[in-house]
């Protein structure tokens, strides 16, 4: 039997349908993008000379944006009770967001206590969808948990 041959030593690589997102209970559909990151600050420390003796680490932040369809919010308002309908009314929850490789292995990034900054609508003329990002407070994020 002749061996497969790859095209790289990673072979087929994950994308957009290889990822489930889940927020608030449920798998979330109504999505067009998730994008997040974390960042700890990185200083050099000089002492004599004129190059660096040493370094520290200060804190992380991390951040996050989701874009969603508007039918995916308004389904999200209307779980609301009507006098607290604002996305920044809802409390801190985590999104996981599933990788399932070629290989059947699922990763797992976990986004922890996630709210909404705001809402709004972003909608132009010959637009077929209406689609709006919207950025997350975060407290930090677990990578390949």
């Amino acid at each position: 039997m002749a061996q497969q041959t790859l095209i790289n030593k990673f072979g087929k690589l994950a994308g957009w349908n290889s990822i489930i997102l889940n927020m608030l209970g449920r798998n979330v559909e109504g999505i067009t993008e998730i994008a997040y990151s974390d960042e700890t600050e990185k200083n050099n420390f000089n002492g004599a000379g004129g190059f660096p003796v040493g370094r520290g680490d200060g804190n992380t932040e991390a951040t996050a944006s989701i874009t969603l369809y508007k039918e995916e919010v308004n389904a999200l308002l209307a779980a609301l009770p009507a006098s607290q309908r604002r996305l920044e009314n809802i409390p801190p929850f985590d999104i996981t967001v599933n990788y399932t490789l070629a290989t059947g292995e699922v990763i797992v990034d976990r986004i922890r206590n996630c709210e909404f900054k705001g809402n709004g609508v972003d909608v132009k003329n010959n637009d077929g969808s209406i689609s709006t990002k919207y950025d997350l407070l975060v407290s930090h994020i677990e990578w390949q948990q």
